[in-house]
């Protein structure tokens, strides 16, 4: 009996050693070390949010020349009508016509985590050292309804905007479709330096040079002032009085001091046109005061720009320079078009 008992506990050990056996590391299953996970590299957190929609707040400032000039302060209106649909919070600030307001605008942005900057600035030459600290702090940089100087587009991210040049493209080629036999002009510019003053010009001199259409006077004005362009028609009347046939104002309510001044020298059949489409634009179109008014959307230009703001917080693709369509505004025309809101 004592003999049967030994040779079962004998069994009973052998069967035990040999399941534990099987239990142990073997050469090709290599013991994981404490902490170090045995499925191959970590893969990369894909739960986290992209810029626009990290929920902390996306700061956007407006800088801009004045609110003072109606299409700013139109603009500024559509900063706040977009900013929630894009999730934004936009701050105005003015430079009154002072680029180192601009300038100081620009370091208050850099000082409070601005997240972008939209900018129509006073002089656009003056505010480049600023921006360029602006874009070393991580800021987007758009130009709105301006662009930089040639040269420096390395200092912005986009611009956005009316393309200038081809207004005063269509002013000059509007002008010698109603003048085919030619014409005298005058013209007066805005405000002198600003980037819209420059390329309306050159766009309306590239076009009618060769032609017969003369230009006898042009002058721009030290600021986006009625009153400026009142006084400086009421001296090409002085001058030119009934030689002149045409007025070519850089902008509609520009166009509006010349108009003054024209019904006070009894000059009431010469041809006027504008530029930017606003109400006073349109009104003095009906009216017949203004034979043209070369409209701009600042509504557009305004989603134009934050879909660009959008796009490159999310790291997308976007447009460097996008441009908002002109609309041509005649007495023939006015009403394909809806009336402005500013």
């Amino acid at each position: 009996m004592k003999k049967l008992m030994a040779l079962l506990l004998a069994a009973v050990l052998v069967f035990s050693l040999a399941a534990c056996a099987g239990d142990a590391p073997t050469g090709d299953s290599p013991t994981a070390e404490p902490g170090v996970s045995n499925e191959g590299p970590e893969k990369p957190d894909d739960s986290t949010e992209k810029p626009a929609d990290s929920g902390e707040e996306i700061k956007v400032a407006f800088i801009t020349q004045s609110l003072s000039n109606a299409s700013q302060a139109y603009a500024w209106t559509q900063f706040q009508k977009y900013a929630d649909e894009y999730g934004f919070t936009v701050t105005v600030f003015e430079e009154d016509y002072d680029p180192q307001n601009g300038v100081a605008a620009i370091g208050t942005c850099i000082a409070q985590g601005y997240a972008a900057i939209c900018i129509n600035p006073t002089d656009p030459s003056a505010i480049i050292p600023a921006l360029m600290e602006a874009k070393e702090a991580g800021i987007i940089i758009g130009m709105y309804s301006s662009e930089i100087p040639p040269g420096n587009e390395q200092y912005r991210d986009f611009m956005c905007g009316t393309d200038d040049f081809m207004a005063g493209e269509v002013a000059a080629q509007t002008l010698m479709e109603a003048f085919p036999d030619g014409a005298n002009v005058v013209e007066v510019g805005g405000q002198s330096g600003h980037d819209a003053q420059i390329k309306r010009h050159d766009g309306f001199v590239a076009t009618i040079e060769g032609s017969n259409i003369k230009v006898l006077d042009s002058q721009n004005c030290e600021a986006w002032a009625s009153e400026d362009a009142m006084a400086i028609m009421e001296d090409f009347i002085v001058a030119y009085g009934d030689d002149i046939d045409v007025v070519y104002c850089h902008w509609d309510v520009g166009a509006t001091g010349c108009i003054e001044a024209l019904k006070n020298a009894g000059m009431e059949d010469v041809y006027v046109i504008g530029v930017d489409g606003c109400s006073v634009g349109y009104d003095q179109v009906r009216e017949g005061t203004q034979a043209l008014s070369i409209g701009q959307s600042f509504s557009q230009m305004t989603q134009d720009a934050f879909t660009n703001i959008t796009k490159i917080l999310n790291g997308e693709d976007f447009e460097e320079v996008v441009w908002t369509a002109l609309d041509i505004v005649t007495i023939d025309t006015i009403d394909n078009f809806p009336y402005p809101e500013w």
